[in-house]
C-alpha cells in the first residue's frame, strides 16, 4: 500500500534500495490530503506516481549500463553508419540529368498556331501531369550562354570554381568568420557545384545534415563530371524569380522573362544584372526594387574587375546602363479549364518530368477567348453572371480554346463542357436538317421556299396545353422556311417540328454529336432539351464541314520539349449528314449574320464567309451564339448557375463576346466561302413580300430535284451569275455598314 510521507511517496513498508540502486521511495511535492486519512494518496494521483516511478528506474537502468568506453564506442558506430548512409546516397543519387528530363512534364500549347499568316512562338505550358506547380524553363546549352553571362556568374557565386573539387574550404572558412562577426548568416560558404545538389537533390531547409549531404553529393558530381556539365546543368537549374505562379529555373527563362530576348543577345550590363539576382531574385528583381538591382549589378561588375575577368572601361560603360525594369511574362492566359478536361482523358500515369504533351489549344486563341469572355460579361453589369466559351477547328475536331467560366479561381466548375442547358433557338439548325433532309426515297419534308403559317398555335400534350409564340409576340401570317429560320421565329418551327417528328429531331441531334438525352416531345423544336456548350458547337460543325462529324480532339502528339512531336493519329470523320441539305441549312445561317438576328455581327465588319445563330431559353434563362466558317467553329453561352432569368437573348448577350473574339483572332484568309456541293439548284422560289424588286421573284437553293417548275427566268438560271451576284451585293451591303461604322467611331471620338 503506498502511504504519504511528508512530500515523499513510499512504495514500500520497508526502505529498500532496487537492483538498479535506485531507492523506492520519490521525493515529490506534498499534495493535498483526503479528509479521512491524512497519510493516504488520492487515488487520483496514483497513475502519476507510476509514471514517475517507471521513468526514474529507466533512467537509472541506462546510466548503469553506458559505460564512457561504450559511448565512444557508439559514437563512432553512429558517425560511421551515417557517414555510410550519406555516401552510399551520394553514389547513387549524384547523376546530373539531361536538360529536357528538367522539364517537369505538361501539357503545352499546340506547337504551331492555328489559322494563316501568325507568328510562330513557343509552345506555353498549361499544367503539370501530377498537378505540381508550373516551372518555366529554357534549355540552354553552355556554348549558347554568353561567356560574359558566365564571367559574371562565376565572379559572384563562385570565384575559385575551377580550382575546388566540390567543396571550397577556404571560402568555408572565410564564410565562418563572415558570419561571426557580423553576428548572423551575411555570407554563405557553399560552391557552384553545392548549390546545383541542393537544387537537384535535397530540400531548402538549413540544418547541418543537409549540408552534409550536400557537400557529399557535390564530391561526387565532381569526380563524375566536368567542371563545364557541371556549370551547364547549374546555369539551366538555378531559380531566378517568380513569372507569376511559375518558378523561372535556368537563364534561358530568365533572360526571356526579365529582358525579352535570347539569352544569347544579353549584353554585360544585362548579364551582370542577371548574376546579381542570383542570390535573392525577387529582392533583387528590378522591377520591384530598381535601387537594390542597381547596387547589386555594379557589385557584380567591380567582382568581375577585380577577378580581372573584364576591364575598367567595360565596367564603367555597363554601370552607365539603367537596369532594365521591364518583365515579359511568358503566359498570360488561364486555361486551367481546358487543362482540368485534358489531363481527365490523358488516362494513363506518366513520369513527373521529362515528358512533353502539345495539346490542340492555341495560345493566342485561349488568351483572346478569356479576355472576350471577361469584358463581355462586365459590360452586361449583371453580378454574378457567368459565361463560357468554345472555339474548334471542325475539319478535325481540335479544340482550340476553352473557357468554362468567369473566374477559375472562383468556380472550378466547367461550363463549356458540363453545364447542361437549354439551347433555345440555337437548336432549330438541327431541326432544319431533319426538315430538309430526304426520308429514303422520298422527298423532304419542307424546302428553304416552303411556306408555314405564323399564326397562333395550340398543341395539347400529356402536360396540357402547349402554345408556343415568337420572341417579340406578333405574328408574320405566312412565312418560308428560310425566312422562319433567319428571323429565328418559334411558331413555324414549332410547326415544322410536328411535321417531322419529334423523334426525327432527336435522332439527328444525336447523329450529330449531341450525346446528352432529349425528350422527344413537341417543345424540342425550340430546343427545351439541355445540350452542353461542347455538343453544340460539335453538331455545328458538321455544318461547317459539310456533313462531317470529327470527334473531339485535345491532344496532337507527344514527345520531350522542343524535339520533334510524334504526333498522335486522328480518327476519319463520320458522314453523318447529306453535303447538300448541309449546305442548305448554312445558307440560310449566313442569312442570320446579313439581314436575321445575328446582323449585329456582319455590321460590325467581319469579312468572308460567317454562319451563325442565337439562341435564347424561356425567359431568358440562357444565352447563346454559335457562330462558324469552313475552318473555325465558335459558341458562346452566357447565364446565371442557379437558371435566374437573364432577361437577355443571345444577340445581346453572347453574339458581341463572339464578335471581340474574332476581331482578334482571325484574318479575312481564316474565313473561305462555303463550297457549293453537288446536288444543290438553285431555282426561282417565286414571288414573296419581299420580292417587290424582281419579276422572277426570290431565288433559293434546292435539293435537286425539288425546285419549283421552271419560270420566264432564263437570262438568270445560271448558278455562277446568281452566286456572283449574291457576293456583289453582301460585299456592298459590308462596305456601307463599314463606312458607317468608322464614321461613327470617328463622331464618337470627336465628341469624348
Amino acid at each position: 500500500m503506498l502511504t504519504w510521507g511528508c512530500g515523499t511517496f513510499i512504495l514500500s513498508r520497508r526502505r529498500r534500495t532496487s537492483r538498479l540502486g535506485v531507492s523506492r521511495s520519490l521525493e515529490v511535492p506534498c499534495l493535498p490530503q483526503d479528509e479521512g486519512d491524512s497519510r493516504s494518496i488520492p487515488k487520483l494521483y496514483i497513475p502519476l506516481v507510476r509514471h514517475v516511478y517507471v521513468a526514474q528506474l529507466s533512467v537509472a537502468a541506462i546510466r548503469s549500463t553506458i559505460t564512457p568506453r561504450r559511448a565512444l564506442f557508439g559514437a563512432i558506430g553512429a558517425a560511421f553508419i551515417s557517414v555510410s548512409a550519406i555516401g552510399t546516397e551520394a553514389l547513387i543519387r549524384a547523376r546530373i540529368p539531361d536538360l529536357q528530363s528538367r522539364l517537369p512534364s505538361a501539357l503545352y500549347t499546340r506547337p504551331v498556331p492555328w489559322g494563316s499568316n501568325r507568328r510562330v512562338q513557343p509552345a506555353v505550358a498549361i499544367g503539370t501531369v501530377d498537378g505540381s506547380p508550373l516551372e518555366e524553363r529554357i534549355p540552354v546549352r553552355l556554348a549558347d550562354i554568353p561567356n560574359r553571362l558566365v564571367q559574371a556568374v562565376l565572379a559572384v557565386e563562385d570565384q575559385r570554381f575551377y580550382d575546388h573539387h566540390g567543396v571550397d574550404v577556404r571560402r568555408i572558412g572565410g564564410a565562418l568568420v563572415a558570419n561571426v562577426r557580423a553576428h548572423g548568416i551575411v555570407q554563405g560558404g557553399s560552391t557552384l557545384t553545392q548549390q546545383l545538389a541542393k537544387n537537384l537533390f535535397l530540400s531548402a531547409s538549413r540544418t547541418p545534415l543537409r549540408k552534409v549531404r550536400e557537400a557529399a553529393l557535390a564530391v561526387v558530381l565532381e569526380k563524375r563530371y566536368t567542371k563545364s556539365q557541371i556549370l551547364e546543368a547549374y546555369l539551366n537549374e538555378i531559380y531566378l524569380g517568380q513569372d507569376g505562379a511559375r518558378a523561372i529555373h535556368g537563364v534561358g527563362a530568365a533572360s526571356r522573362y526579365y529582358f525579352g530576348k535570347d539569352v544569347r543577345k544579353l549584353t554585360l550590363a544585362e548579364s551582370a544584372q542577371l548574376a546579381a539576382t542570383i542570390n535573392a531574385p525577387n529582392r533583387n528583381a528590378a522591377s520591384r526594387h530598381p535601387e537594390t538591382a542597381t547596387q547589386r549589378r555594379d557589385l557584380v561588375l567591380q567582382l568581375m574587375v577585380d577577378q580581372h575577368r573584364i576591364s575598367q572601361a567595360a565596367a564603367g560603360q555597363a554601370n552607365h546602363v539603367d537596369v532594365n525594369e521591364g518583365e515579359h511574362p511568358g503566359a498570360t492566359f488561364d486555361g486551367r479549364a481546358f487543362r482540368d478536361v485534358a489531363l481527365a482523358a490523358v488516362g494513363k500515369k506518366l513520369p513527373a518530368r521529362g515528358e512533353a504533351i502539345y495539346t490542340t489549344l492555341d495560345a493566342a486563341m485561349q488568351r483572346a477567348a478569356e479576355h472576350a469572355l471577361e469584358n463581355g460579361l462586365d459590360r452586361l453589369r449583371a453580378p454574378g453572371v457567368q459565361g463560357a466559351l468554345i472555339a474548334i477547328d471542325p475539319r478535325n475536331g481540335d479544340v482550340l480554346a476553352m473557357v468554362g467560366g468567369r473566374d477559375y479561381g472562383e468556380s472550378q466548375f466547367n461550363r463549356a463542357t458540363a453545364a447542361v442547358r437549354q439551347p433555345g433557338s440555337a437548336f432549330k439548325p438541327i431541326v432544319a436538317l431533319t426538315a430538309l433532309a430526304r426520308e429514303k426515297d422520298h422527298p423532304p419534308a419542307f424546302t428553304l421556299a416552303s411556306i408555314v403559317a405564323d399564326a397562333p398555335l395550340s398543341v395539347q400534350t400529356a402536360k396540357g396545353a402547349w402554345e408556343p409564340a415568337d420572341f417579340d409576340g406578333s405574328y408574320r401570317g405566312d412565312v418560308t422556311v428560310r425566312e422562319a429560320l433567319e428571323q429565328s421565329l418559334n411558331i413555324p418551327f414549332a410547326r415544322i417540328g410536328m411535321t417531322v417528328g419529334p423523334a426525327n429531331i432527336a435522332a439527328t441531334a444525336h447523329r450529330v454529336g449531341i450525346t446528352s438525352p432529349l425528350d422527344p416531345v413537341p417543345s424540342i423544336a425550340l430546343g427545351s432539351s439541355g445540350v452542353t456548350l461542347l455538343e453544340l458547337v460539335r453538331a455545328y460543325g458538321v455544318l461547317a464541314t459539310g456533313g462531317d462529324l470529327n470527334s473531339t480532339r485535345m491532344f496532337l502528339g507527344r514527345g520531350h520539349h522542343g524535339d520533334r512531336v510524334q504526333l498522335a493519329g486522328n480518327s476519319s470523320p463520320s458522314r453523318v449528314v447529306d453535303p447538300a441539305v448541309a449546305y442548305l441549312v448554312t445558307s440560310a445561317l449566313e442569312g442570320v449574320i446579313e439581314r436575321g438576328t445575328g446582323r449585329a455581327l456582319g455590321a460590325q465588319g467581319h469579312d468572308g464567309a460567317i454562319a451563325g445563330k442565337t439562341g435564347t431559353s424561356n425567359n431568358g434563362r440562357d444565352a447563346w451564339f454559335i457562330a462558324y466558317s469552313p475552318t473555325l467553329v465558335v459558341g458562346v453561352w452566357v447565364g446565371y448557375d442557379d437558371s435566374r432569368d437573364l432577361h437577355m437573348t443571345g444577340a445581346s448577350a453572347a453574339l458581341p463576346i463572339v464578335s471581340r473574339f474574332l476581331s482578334t483572332t482571325t484574318t479575312d484568309d481564316d474565313w473561305p466561302s462555303f463550297a457549293v456541293p453537288d446536288g444543290v439548284t438553285v431555282a426561282d422560289a417565286g414571288r414573296g413580300a419581299s420580292d417587290w424588286d424582281s419579276g422572277c421573284g426570290s431565288r433559293e437553293y434546292f435539293l435537286s430535284g425539288t425546285e419549283p417548275s421552271e419560270r420566264d427566268c432564263q437570262s438568270f438560271q445560271v448558278p455562277g451569275a446568281i452566286k456572283w451576284g449574291e457576293k456583289m451585293g453582301r460585299d456592298a451591303g459590308r462596305e456601307v455598314l463599314r463606312f458607317l461604322a468608322r464614321q461613327l467611331r470617328a463622331l464618337r471620338g470627336g465628341t469624348e
